[in-house]
């Protein structure tokens, strides 16, 4: 069973959304623990055995509620940009993630203190409009059953109109659109590859068709679309591979229904790709070769990828609303 066991802290035992995440999970074990440091942070643990049996952390976030957008992030050309992060980790399994060469624990850790989040955000807004991811290190949307944490984050955007709000997602959970106005300022933004790449490299996650079924259902609500599709990966084929993407992304959904696309390479730090190389052993994502860029690890022939990808998105959507990293 996912989720076998729920280590709460105990500041945030009488916490409304942790007793409702708890009523969800009535056959997981309950156990109380002081800090989720302490026990997501131990050293010596196996986040491959953790992944096949993943386990949830509740508590309550204290300090660093925002960040500055990484710039190995598309900012979309807007300066104010920053993420956050409600919950750490994924349910899904990509072997490509950095998160896996990030955090020492696969473990889900759920910060439940979200209005200590909005507080944040107000701060930020006060004088000034502001870009900010909620979504880079999880999946928001597939988490939503049970945390509720993007009908609350939705509904704090519809007050304030200085921010501009990311939903990065692979989910195909359309329960959220059929149950919510959503407004102008957010933005939702699904991440896409051809099926052989998700196939390969994306487990667990919705099939590119399902995605794109949702997308259609998304746009036929009004909803801001985005596309990003990366990170591009090297396959056998890549060509003919992400050719035949693209057409079929356009023929399910038009392009006066996309907002914009962002495309970007299989990139990360340096020593995180370290670690997943060590992680992830038997997977092919280190068979192409690779070089270092200014301590990036990305594809050696990743400007000719971008190339490719940009010049086939052209033929279908205009130069202005692509944006290439």
């Amino acid at each position: 069973m996912r989720f076998s066991h729920v280590y709460v802290e105990k500041d945030v035992v009488d916490n409304p959304i942790a007793k409702k995440i708890l009523n969800t999970l009535k056959r997981s074990v309950v156990i109380e623990i002081e800090r989720y440091g302490d026990f997501f942070n131990r050293p010596r643990q196996s986040y491959l055995m953790q992944k096949k049996s993943l386990n949830i952390i509740l508590a309550k976030k204290r300090y660093d509620f925002i960040y500055k957008g990484s710039q190995m992030c598309e900012d979309f050309g807007i300066d104010e940009f920053y993420h956050t992060s409600n919950i750490l980790n994924c349910i899904y399994s990509c072997d490509y993630c950095y998160l896996q060469g990030m955090y020492p624990s696969a473990n889900i850790v759920v910060f439940v203190n979200i209005e200590d989040f909005f507080d944040e955000v107000d701060k930020l807004t006060k004088n000034k409009k502001i870009y900010l991811s909620i979504s880079y290190e999880t999946d928001l949307l597939a988490f939503e059953s049970f945390t509720g944490f993007l009908s609350m984050w939705i509904g704090y955007a519809k007050k304030n109109k200085n921010l501009l709000m990311e939903v990065r997602t692979k989910s195909a959970n359309v329960n959220i659109f059929e149950n919510i106005e959503i407004p102008d300022n957010v933005i939702f933004a699904w991440s896409l590859l051809p099926q052989p790449i998700i196939s390969m490299y994306e487990k667990l996650t919705p099939s590119l068709d399902m995605r794109l079924r949702t997308i259609k259902k998304a746009v036929e609500k009004g909803l801001k679309v985005r596309i990003s599709i990366e990170p591009i990966m090297y396959i056998e084929g890549f060509e003919k591979i992400y050719s035949n993407f693209i057409n079929m992304l356009f023929n399910e959904v038009p392009h006066q229904n996309i907002h914009d696309v962002n495309i970007g390479t299989f990139r990360m730090v340096k020593e995180q790709a370290k670690k997943i190389e060590k992680l992830r052993g038997t997977s092919p994502i280190f068979c192409y070769e690779t070089e270092i860029k200014n301590g990036i690890c990305t594809y050696k022939n990743d400007e000719y990828m971008k190339d490719f990808v940009y010049n086939e998105l052209v033929k279908y959507i205009d130069k202005e609303r692509v944006f290439v990293k």
